[in-house]
């Protein structure tokens, strides 16, 4: 053979080979790979081909699917009372993605998991027919917390105490997640969009913001679980006219000095006393100050299963002594969102035990065969009993006596705590309005966190326990009367 031709031929042998070897790593090594990649559109067309699982509140599917017609995508997304759920379902969109439950299920609803597939599937290759979601959230609390809100800019979380199983998610404003599930919503979008996505923000779950007094809860916590504090009717001996330790600055209470003088912790809590519970945060030092809260959650994401980012923050950076004081009534750099709240008013109402917050009860396949329980979630004793029943005792004269009255059920024990949080320099942004609160009657209990960022109301007015608590009122009605 021709030398020369000899040698072409080995080339185009070795081009050969280099090409099969390079389809077998594509195929037998990075096949899945490549199928899994998020630019992958087929991935996309795949999972709207079919209708999707749904999503469940007390056995009603609040999600469906619908045939669009189109070329690449069989079907989109429909949500029932879409803005009262907006919250919990998230948005499932051809065109942006997926949030909430939406996002975290996104494969079991679309029948892409693992876990869904049949053996005929594993051999066929067949996407899998899609699971559901089935959530703790009842129906009744969470349109109660919608109802009441209306008007007014805000959120709430309501909990079983005893459960951890979260009974309400809302925020005011909310949105229709059905506007932006097709290909061509762009427009939308851009509306949703528009003034930082206030619309689509989940205040309730992620967005912390100053706790004002109602943190002065884990104060007090914090105060009686290290025996700065061992009676809640004893005088404290702090006096009325307080200056904040390490400054000359005094800080006034809204009742007044006078008021205020020696108060008890229970007189404290219902007057909402400011010198009392900063002087407890200044004697108890920022380390107890933040070991009580973190048991409570703070510094911790929380996955419920939407993961609370950013989590609620009790300060770690060093503070200085003024800096302490000012913790110990929920400003400086407290933070806490409305279910963080609800939080800790569960531990309190439940004997100083903390169930897990949780608002899916079990994830299924088509079938309903059960995939993953959070029936028995994981409980923790954050403070003792005695702790626990000395705070619920302060609690119920803020509702019977304090600012807290509004929350009255009747037939019901309530207890509850009022805040104001100061925002802006100097306070130029109107004040947070914030009430927490826990409710018991015939056997059932909950735990209710509200907070108004903006409300028609004169700032002189603005207080917790004139916007919130009739607000955690009607929520705490709604499930203790069932």
């Amino acid at each position: 053979m021709n030398k020369t031709i000899r040698r072409a031929s080995v080339f185009c042998l070795l081009l050969v080979l280099a090409l099969l070897v390079r389809v077998t790593w594509v195929q037998a090594y990075q096949g899945q790979a490549l199928a899994d990649n998020k630019n992958n559109r087929r991935n996309l067309i795949g999972q709207y081909e079919n209708p999707l699982g749904n999503i469940i509140v007390g056995g009603t599917a609040i999600t469906g699917s619908e045939k669009t017609g189109g070329k690449d995508f069989g079907y989109k997304r429909t949500y029932t009372d879409g803005p009262l759920y907006a919250p919990i379902t998230g948005f499932s969109s051809q065109a942006f993605g997926t949030s909430m439950l939406e996002g975290v299920y996104k494969n079991v609803l679309n029948g892409s998991d693992s876990r869904l597939k049949t053996v005929m599937d594993v051999l066929t290759n067949k996407r899998a027919a899609p699971g559901n979601v089935l959530t703790t959230i009842d129906k009744d609390v969470q349109k109660a917390a919608y109802d009441a809100l209306d008007g007014k800019q805000g959120a709430a979380v309501a909990m079983d105490p005893s459960t951890g199983e979260i009974l309400a998610v809302v925020n005011n404003p909310s949105y229709d997640p059905g506007r932006i599930s097709g290909a061509g919503d762009q427009a939308a979008w851009d509306e949703l969009s528009a003034d930082k996505g206030k619309a689509m923000e989940n205040v309730a779950l992620r967005k912390p913001q100053a706790p004002g007094s109602t943190f002065k809860l884990v104060t007090l916590a914090a105060a009686i679980e290290n025996g700065v504090v061992s009676s809640i009717d004893q005088p404290t001996g702090v006096p009325g006219n307080y200056t904040i330790p390490g400054t000359r600055t005094k800080l006034p209470s809204e009742a007044g000095d006078e008021a205020c003088n020696n108060a008890s912790a229970r007189t404290a809590l219902r007057l909402s006393c400011n010198n009392v519970f900063a002087e407890l945060a200044s004697k108890l030092g920022q380390d107890k100050m933040r070991a009580m809260a973190e048991k409570l959650g703070f510094n911790t994401q929380i996955d419920t299963p939407v993961r609370t980012n950013p989590p609620s923050k009790y300060p770690t950076k060093k503070l200085s002594v003024d800096q302490v004081a000012q913790t110990g009534i929920g400003q400086f750099d407290v933070q806490a969102t409305p279910l963080q709240m609800a939080m800790v008013t569960s531990a309190i109402e439940n004997g100083g035990k903390l169930a897990a917050p949780h608002m899916v009860s079990e994830v299924t396949d088509s079938g309903g065969t059960v995939l993953e329980s959070f029936k028995e979630p994981k409980t923790q004793q954050v403070m003792s009993p005695r702790t626990a029943s000395m705070l619920q005792d302060a609690m119920r004269t803020v509702a019977t006596e304090g600012g807290g009255k509004p929350a009255q059920v009747a037939g019901a024990e309530v207890g509850g705590k009022t805040g104001t949080a100061q925002r802006g320099v100097n306070n130029n942004i109107p004040p947070l309005a914030w009430f927490t609160s826990y409710g018991k009657a015939g056997g059932k209990q909950i735990a209710v966190s509200v907070m108004i960022e903006n409300s028609d109301t004169d700032r002189s007015e603005i207080g917790g326990g004139k916007l919130a608590a009739p607000i955690a009122q009607k929520m705490m009605a709604a499930w203790l009367k069932k």
